[in-house]
């Protein structure tokens, strides 16, 4: 029987986009072929502001084609298995 290790509940970046031409899509920011994950949520707000503000005043890339929204921050429950 595998070992299963629970961590605390994380937070992770979700990024999502709705446009015509693919439709609603979220996926988890990555970052060195890891997931973005924090402790803390405020942590994950400021980490989004610092790397992502810059969406609230593009009103190109929020339109269409483009359709992306600020990412947000969601909670992850991390389990490994060993």
């Amino acid at each position: 029987m595998p070992n299963l290790i629970l961590y605390p509940n994380l937070w992770g970046v979700l990024w999502r986009s709705k446009n015509k031409i693919d439709g609603s899509r979220e996926y988890f920011i990555y970052r060195d072929c890891l997931p973005v994950l924090f402790q803390q949520r405020w942590e994950a707000r400021n980490w989004i502001q610092e790397n992502y503000g810059y969406l609230k005043t593009r009103k190109d890339l929020l339109s269409e084609p483009h359709g992306w929204k600020m990412p947000i921050p969601v909670k992850v429950k991390l389990i490994k298995q060993e």
